[in-house]
């Protein structure tokens, strides 16, 4: 899922170096398991508009949370897989923007996600200037630059 993220951020760049595009996708409207159901209601008491899709065994759901866009993922069994939560600078917790901020000066922040799977909380932050657009992996305060794209001129 990190390189669906990943991936459809770089539509309006060119990337520095040679990519790999990850296969189509197919998403088909489907009837959901009370299981399924039941876990997603467990998991997301707010959620409002939820959307579901039938991708391979398992279940993705588009809805929104406290007005935001979030999608997850469930098993057969309704066990959640991984949450997504789509968003822009101010849902960045005040550390991690404030870290991202010091060491990127020269860009702005464009877009946020954080992405929960297990234990795990992924923040993937988009960033541009001028020159250029980065996607950052951040994952227990360590930043990673992802992707580097130069925008054309």
């Amino acid at each position: 899922m990190l390189s669906i993220l990943l991936i459809s951020s770089s539509l309006l760049a060119q990337e520095d170096t040679t990519s790999k595009t990850l296969p189509p996708v197919t998403v088909t409207g489907t009837k959901i398991d009370q299981k399924v159901w039941e876990g997603f209601r467990r998991s997301f008491k707010n959620a409002v508009d939820p959307r579901w899709y039938k991708i391979a065994e398992d279940y993705l759901v588009r809805f929104i949370m406290e007005n935001q866009e979030q999608s997850a993922l469930f098993n057969k069994k309704g066990t959640l897989q991984y949450h997504i939560t789509y968003g822009n600078e101010k849902n960045l917790p005040p550390d991690l923007r404030q870290q991202v901020k010091s060491i990127y000066v020269e860009y702005k922040i464009t877009s946020a996600f954080s992405i929960k799977e297990s234990s795990r909380l992924i923040w993937v932050v988009n960033l541009e200037n001028d020159k250029n657009m980065l996607v950052l992996r951040v994952e227990d305060g360590e930043i990673e630059e992802a992707k580097n794209y130069k925008k054309s001129t």
